[in-house]
């Protein structure tokens, strides 16, 4: 039987403060079980699944379905025709703030969406289809992880969007004051990972932790600059260490103080116990996904909307799908 890190039992002390859930949070990492795969239909959801689904959370998109243990939808051959998109049930939690600025429940629209680190693209297309963005743009500055990103959004047929590739400040500078919704999936310790039975060197180890925490900052700040007045800012993380997820939070709210925290109603149960600002969090012993931090702010300012410089964008854009770039 394998036996917990000292870090990682370190960890589950801060995170918890009853033995149980700490016990239970170290068993779910040490000694991975499987979770239920899970799906986002890209287009309309047929009436007759192909897959045996399990009863939906109360909270659930209509346009995702959870799919019993054994399900391995990546080789039906609907996937391969673009009519689904794989991901872990903890993105599904994660992407789930956004449901508070779907159509269904505000009358803002949001007409831009800007996705930071967008690559294999699950953020981008959950959001577009939610949403239904006059644009979407999705960001990946590593370039090995383009490949992937176009794939993905080429099969499923995700238009209209612009793929980019340039660091954060290149459009922290460039288009300021541009997007209604900018999405940051944030690079992480990966100490989720664990939970899906895979490999994370060193993610309990202080340096890694607080390496990634400046990062996380930096984009963060960047992407603050391009939130439209009155538009919002979706952070999301998938590993646990508090460095990485409220302590950054509450460095933005000071940094950025016309940001504010919203509320998620449908997410009050998951409220972590680590910060009074309203951000959300789920653990591997739930048992529904491998873990996963959420947050969305709103810049309250009042100054007009600016429009995205095209002509600008153009000069960063790696693939145009459906979208008028002049």
């Amino acid at each position: 039987m394998q036996k917990p890190s000292n870090l990682l039992l370190k960890l589950s002390r801060r995170i918890f403060e009853d033995i149980e859930s700490r016990e239970k949070f170290v068993e779910a990492l040490i000694n991975p079980k499987p979770f239920h795969p899970c799906i986002l239909w890209c287009g309309e959801k047929p009436q007759d699944s192909p897959f045996d689904t399990e009863f939906p959370i109360d909270w659930q998109p209509d346009f995702i379905d959870r799919l019993s243990l054994t399900t391995k939808p990546g080789k039906h051959p609907l996937h391969e025709q673009g009519y689904f998109y794989c991901l872990d049930f903890s993105s599904v939690f994660a992407a789930s703030s956004l449901l508070t600025i779907s159509p269904q429940r505000t009358s803002q629209p949001v007409n831009t969406i800007f996705d930071m680190c967008a690559a294999p693209g699950g953020k981008s297309i959950f959001a577009w289809k939610l949403l239904q963005p006059s644009l979407l743009i999705s960001n990946e500055v590593i370039g090995k992880r383009l490949g992937m990103l176009i794939s993905n959004f080429k099969r499923c047929n995700i238009n209209p969007h612009l793929i980019v590739n340039r660091d954060p400040s290149v459009f922290g500078e460039n288009i300021s004051l541009s997007s209604n919704l900018v999405i940051v999936d944030a690079p992480c310790s990966g100490q989720s990972l664990l939970a899906k039975g895979d490999k994370a060197p060193g993610c309990f180890h202080p340096t890694i932790i607080s390496k990634n925490a400046n990062r996380q900052k930096r984009i963060l700040a960047n992407s603050a600059k391009i939130v439209a007045p009155q538009g919002y800012l979706s952070y999301t993380t998938c590993t646990y260490s508090p460095e990485e997820n409220e302590r950054v939070c509450e460095w933005l709210l000071k940094k950025f103080p016309q940001f504010r925290a919203i509320e998620i109603n449908h997410l009050q149960a998951y409220q972590s116990q680590l910060t009074n600002i309203p951000c959300y969090r789920m653990f591997p012993q739930s048992g529904l996904g491998a873990g996963a931090f959420t947050i969305l702010f709103q810049n309250t300012e009042e100054k007009a909307v600016q429009p995205i410089n095209m002509e600008i964008l153009s000069s960063f854009t790696k693939v145009i799908g459906g979208a008028t770039c002049k």
